[in-house]
């Protein structure tokens, strides 16, 4: 084009699913971004992390901006209730919180789950390392989003878990700016094909088959984390599986995140009726893989 498209037509081509065009419109507000979170925090730390943070929010919620003409005041209103968050509460607000936005367009997940938008979102996740991978993916697209169940889940102390996020959110901008024109996997086939997994291996215990879905599809060496920092290898892991059965739990999948060797499978736990406190509500797979095999598993109960 002769000229430089406008904020409208920038923000149009991104609801489309046109991954190039919202990182030149983060990038043409960028100043006007910083400007509001200095004007309210002041040149501390946390203004990058409060700008990052509206980079992701506005990556899951470009559909929702009903005015495409007025992309930069919201871009700008993100950022103010970011920042207005941090001086309530000491915890980062997980992005689903981060701003009031206008009904009608799309929902958040319907934005990160649609289109070319979605596979930059993750194919730029993968460039980070394992351990910040883990972290940002915990934080913002799991159950488990404070610092604790995040430490817990990644053995290590809270403050490296803030450290590893503020790392991961800025290596995630510039892996996103660096990645915005490269073809991207399809993330949602990834998910569906680990969903898929995640009920077959939950039949295949129901019907007394867990041990030969672990060979099958552990790595030999693979290990199990379990409460209280109980570990063990694949017969430690059949051994609690057939255990929870016998006891008359049963899981049921929530809700899958896949991403390259990360996956996460969010269980509902169920309950026998004639004990009803048997087991929490709930439990997390937090899977490392391997060649496409299951390397270690950490469950965590929410």
């Amino acid at each position: 084009m002769s000229s430089s498209p406008s904020d409208a037509e920038l923000t149009l081509r991104a609801q489309a699913g046109e991954a190039p065009a919202l990182g030149l419109l983060l990038a043409r507000h960028q100043a006007g971004m910083r400007a509001v979170a200095l004007s309210l925090l002041g040149h501390v730390p946390d203004v990058d992390d409060v700008l990052q943070d509206a980079a992701l929010v506005a990556l899951r919620r470009i559909g929702d901006v009903r005015d495409p003409g007025a992309a930069g005041a919201w871009l700008r209103m993100v950022v103010r209730n970011g920042c207005r968050a941090r001086l309530r509460t000491t915890p980062v607000l997980p992005i689903a919180d981060e701003a009031t936005l206008p009904s009608g367009g799309p929902t958040p997940d319907q934005v990160i789950e649609s289109g070319a938008l979605r596979d930059w979102v993750w194919h730029a996740m993968g460039e980070l390392s394992p351990p910040l991978r883990m972290a940002l993916t915990l934080r913002h697209f799991s159950g488990l989003t404070s610092y604790e169940q995040i430490a817990a889940a990644c053995e290590v102390p809270v403050g490296t878990v803030r450290s590893r996020l503020s790392q991961a959110r800025a290596k995630l901008a510039e892996a996103l700016l660096a990645t915005a024109g490269l073809a991207h996997d399809d993330a949602a086939r990834r998910t569906a094909a680990s969903r898929q997994e995640a009920v077959e291996t939950l039949a295949a215990a129901s019907r007394g088959a867990f041990a030969e879905v672990v060979h099958d599809r552990w790595a030999p060496h693979a290990e199990l984390i379990a409460g209280q920092g109980r570990r063990g290898g694949r017969d430690f892991a059949i051994q609690g599986m057939e255990g929870d059965l016998e006891a008359g739990v049963r899981q049921r999948v929530a809700d899958v995140v896949a991403a390259g060797d990360l996956a996460i499978w969010e269980m509902d736990l169920l309950n026998p009726a004639d004990d009803p406190e048997h087991c929490p509500p709930s439990v997390v797979w937090i899977m490392t893989l391997e060649r496409g095999r299951v390397h270690r598993l950490r469950l965590i109960h929410p």
